[in-house]
């Protein structure tokens, strides 16, 4: 098994949300969701933000190789770190209050809340509202002792080539999995259109969520967890050779969900107090009294 680089700060970035920062920066087209708002003015940063997400990315291209995924599948899918209700999730989560964010000084939990609601108002299936909810809920990873690299990123699959068209690709030449040909080809393990429910995608808190909340939510929410952050494909269109035509229509769910993650933070406060008993109904809808993590 490959080893872990080793560096001296193994989170660059001043909080896990400094990556979904960055990306308004690469991708700021704005979707509907953002119709009549100022988007080019919601990331506001100094210029040495590009070092610490060049640093963040450095570590991510090295460190996450097939091995690696596999190792913390094993270690985090048995889920038997932590069993809580949900309420009892977020307020673990909240432990990661992002306090370099300029556009909001929400805790994790408003923010999803804020996405939550975004959906709702649009009038969208209550599952998708729920998933608004749920979608960065494996950030907890981080509170379980996890570098920011194996949490956040962008996402993309491992045990074949790595595309160009991901972020900071140079950085793939450090990676042990780079010159292993089992691993450096087009298709690598993979068999041409296997489907990605067969492909292994790097470690984070998309795929985290995603295999718990398998038994719980539809096929088109589960997309929407696992490949939030597939940005290679959604927005590159680089692993469609891996891809089947039901993951192609599938991914319209990604396309539909992801501007509501990156365009409904807001100063405005939701107002837990009002909103709390629909919540708590439509978590009790689809999902049980506690969640192991």
């Amino acid at each position: 098994m490959s080893k872990i680089t080793q560096a001296q700060d193994q989170n660059p970035l001043a909080s896990v949300d400094e990556w979904e920062d960055d990306l308004l920066v690469r991708y700021p087209d704005a979707d509907a969701i953002a119709a009549g708002r100022d988007t080019a003015a919601y990331r506001n940063y100094e210029a040495t933000l590009k070092d610490t997400v060049r640093e963040f990315y450095r570590l991510q291209h090295i460190n996450q190789t097939y091995d690696f995924v596999l190792q913390k599948k094993e270690q985090y899918l048995k889920f038997d770190k932590k069993e809580m209700s949900v309420w009892d999730a977020f307020d673990f989560l909240n432990q990661l209050v992002d306090d370099s964010d300029p556009d909001t000084d929400l805790d994790q939990f408003q923010h999803l809340l804020q996405t939550s609601e975004a959906i709702r108002a649009d009038g969208r299936p209550d599952w998708m509202v729920l998933t608004g909810l749920f979608h960065d809920l494996g950030k907890v990873l981080c509170l379980f002792g996890q570098p920011q690299w194996a949490v956040v990123g962008d996402s993309y699959p491992v045990g074949c080539a790595f595309s160009e068209k991901i972020v900071f690709s140079e950085y793939f030449t450090d990676n042990a999995d780079h010159c292993d040909p089992h691993f450096n080809t087009k298709y690598g393990v993979y068999e041409p259109n296997c489907g990605l429910d067969n492909v292994h995608m790097t470690w984070g808190h998309d795929e985290y969520i995603y295999h718990m909340m398998k038994p719980y939510l539809p096929e088109e929410a589960l997309y929407m967890l696992r490949y939030h952050s597939f940005y290679p494909q959604h927005r590159e269109n680089a692993y469609s050779h891996l891809m089947t035509a039901d993951d192609h229509r599938l991914f319209k769910s990604v396309a539909l969900f992801n501007p509501y993650d990156l365009y409904s933070k807001s100063p405005e406060i939701p107002d837990w107090n009002k909103l709390r008993p629909y919540y708590e109904d439509l978590v009790a809808k689809y999902l049980p009294a506690t969640l192991k993590f």
